[in-house]
């Protein structure tokens, strides 16, 4: 009842955030951070709750973002248009690389989609239909509401917040399916779960398609809000990273833990690049150090574990003053 309460209020908190902080910097904020908690979120299935630790997500970050401006600038289409034509290529991405990575266990496969990232960068760089270096631009002056292109941060934020529920939904659907049974059982042992018949190849791959499909969706939305792509901000390594520390900070494998980390990720990020100008950017890297190795050592369940960890524990020492003070008024009285 108490868990409910709290999921009621930070619901409200979310909805009504563009009315409590009216300022274009706040607005942009909340914006942000609903964009990057959906990253997150798509990323957290395959490595939340399957524990396939994917540092190459941007790959299917950038079939969105560049699906969104590609279908624009080659046929003057809306925006809206390359958001299935994205999450097709990405989901065929995912099947075809998928396949071989993720036989492969722990840092192994971190590498693997690490440098398939890589090359991705480097084919699109040289790639003139892609924009190459230079990228790909989104309508200058929108001709209508299909464009998506706003002045104001606000539609973009209850655009997002949409689109989070609908990720957050499906993540929920998933995580209490037979699937999400599986992938719990392959994140705790992979050769046990094979052992009592799960078929483990098969829904690695199918969350890690699912994952990638729902990772583009998130890369067309950031096209679209900042209008531009290129090969450093659509497929810039740091987006993996980001999607990674925010899922492990706020808790990976919990269904709001992504969101957690992102709202206390992306505020950091653009107070620090806001404050120091060009010089934010390389705290950012010495920030996202200091926090996986500060996860990895203190609270590798991230922050919603400890806090459940601590409403179990107070509820414990509540149950058990409830039960002492029963057993004090029911004992007899000596005469």
């Amino acid at each position: 009842m108490r868990r409910a309460i709290w999921i009621s209020v930070i619901l409200a908190v979310i909805i009504a955030y563009p009315l409590l902080f009216s300022t274009p910097f706040q607005q942009r904020l909340g914006a942000l951070v609903l964009l990057y908690a959906i990253a997150a979120s798509a990323w957290n299935i395959v490595g939340g709750y399957a524990g396939q630790v994917s540092v190459g997500h941007v790959v299917f970050f950038g079939c969105g973002a560049y699906a969104a401006m590609g279908v624009y600038h080659h046929f003057q289409l809306s925006p809206l248009v390359g958001i299935p034509v994205g999450a097709a290529v990405a989901v065929g991405i995912a099947a075809v690389i998928g396949v071989p990575t993720l036989r492969l266990a722990g840092h192994y496969f971190s590498m693997a989609t690490i440098a398939v990232a890589e090359l991705a960068r480097l084919i699109v760089i040289n790639v003139e239909f892609l924009g190459a270096a230079v990228g790909l631009s989104g309508p200058t002056v929108p001709r209508n509401v299909f464009d998506v292109s706003f002045i104001s941060a606000l539609p973009y934020y209850y655009l997002f917040l949409t689109v989070l529920a609908i990720t957050l939904l499906i993540t929920w659907w998933m995580a209490n399916s037979r699937m999400g049974f599986y992938l719990r059982a392959i994140r705790d042992s992979e050769r046990a779960a094979r052992s009592l018949g799960a078929p483990t190849s098969r829904t690695k791959l199918y969350a890690y398609m699912l994952s990638a499909g729902l990772t583009s969706v998130a890369g067309a939305l950031y096209a679209m809000m900042f209008g531009f792509v290129d090969p450093e901000s659509g497929l810039g390594i740091l987006i993996s990273v980001k999607m990674l520390i925010m899922a492990a900070l706020g808790g990976a494998g919990l269904l709001f833990g992504p969101l957690v980390g992102a709202a206390i990720l992306v505020p950091l990020e653009e107070i620090s690049n806001s404050w120091l100008g060009g010089k934010g950017a390389g705290l950012t890297f010495v920030l996202y150090g200091a926090i996986i190795v500060l996860i990895a050592r203190f609270q590798p369940g991230g922050i919603l574990e400890l806090v459940n960890r601590l409403a179990s524990r107070g509820k414990a020492a509540e149950d058990r003053k409830a039960a002492e003070a029963s057993t004090t008024e029911g004992a007899p009285h000596a005469p």
